[in-house]
């Protein structure tokens, strides 16, 4: 299984994804989300940055919209949730109708859930399942058979965590990877308004190295992250030299 993405890719590339949840149970709070995470830190480990992620709901134009916006910005899309055998699970005719495409019985599907199930269990609702975008590819489900999809740079996975992160270890072999991305980090037993001027200074200093700043009690936590390892050290080592002339005693930690 191999993705054929619309663009190319150059030295020091940065390779971007999103994340579209889908469903009601989300919004309404029933569910808890458990698959952020996951695919944040599966994707960090390939070299590519998740940019952005969505949250919307049971609602064919919604769902629509957000496929097509966030398919065209970022090189891939990943969503979960909404494919599977009830009235509400309307993601895969959603996403046929984002990219003009037909929803139809895939019998390669049905013959997975055939398998599966065994023909005297298989419904309506079991059949469902098998409906696919027509010039989609199957997506392997090693846990409960259904498969997922994917069309051009969207990977269209299930909602159930364990089932996600199946069919996300199974995509995430064939993704076109960019330079990975290093991050180090600072512990410092200082606020972030004693340091907030420098961070600044250096940001504005170092535009490719993304700098975050978490507070804690008691102090903060600093986060460099780039794929250009000589500019990221550079950046870490003038981060120290300020936070030492501050207070030699400061820092805590760096990793």
């Amino acid at each position: 299984m191999k993705f054929k993405l619309k663009f190319k890719l150059m030295k020091n590339s940065v390779i971007t994804a999103a994340y579209l949840i889908i469903g009601d149970e989300i919004l309404s709070g029933r569910t808890q989300d458990e698959n952020l995470n996951f695919i944040a830190k599966g994707l960090v480990e390939i070299g590519v940055v998740l940019k952005e992620v969505r949250v919307v709901a049971d609602v064919e134009n919604e769902i629509i919209e957000a496929v097509n916006q966030l398919r065209k910005k970022y090189n891939y899309l990943f969503t979960s949730g909404g494919i599977g055998p009830t009235h509400d699970d309307i993601t895969s005719a959603a996403i046929a109708k984002a990219f003009g495409d037909k929803l139809i019985l895939h019998k390669e599907a049905e013959q997975i859930l055939i398998h599966w199930y065994g023909e005297a269990r298989i419904n309506d609702a079991v059949l469902k399942m098998a409906h696919i975008p027509q010039t989609a590819k199957l997506l392997d489900n090693p846990i409960s058979s259904a498969p997922g999809f994917i069309m051009e740079n969207v990977i269209v996975m299930a909602g159930v965590p364990k089932i996600m992160q199946a069919m996300f270890n199974i995509a995430k072999k064939s993704l076109i990877s960019g330079d990975k991305i290093t991050s180090r980090d600072i512990k410092v037993s200082l606020v972030e308004s004693e340091i907030a001027k420098e961070l600044t200074d250096l940001q504005n200093k170092f535009d490719d190295i993304t700098i975050g700043s978490y507070p804690f009690q008691g102090g903060t936590t600093l986060v460099f992250r780039s794929i250009n390892l000589q500019k990221l050290d550079d950046c870490v080592n003038q981060m120290v030299n300020i936070i030492n002339n501050k207070n030699k005693n400061s820092i805590i930690e760096i990793n």
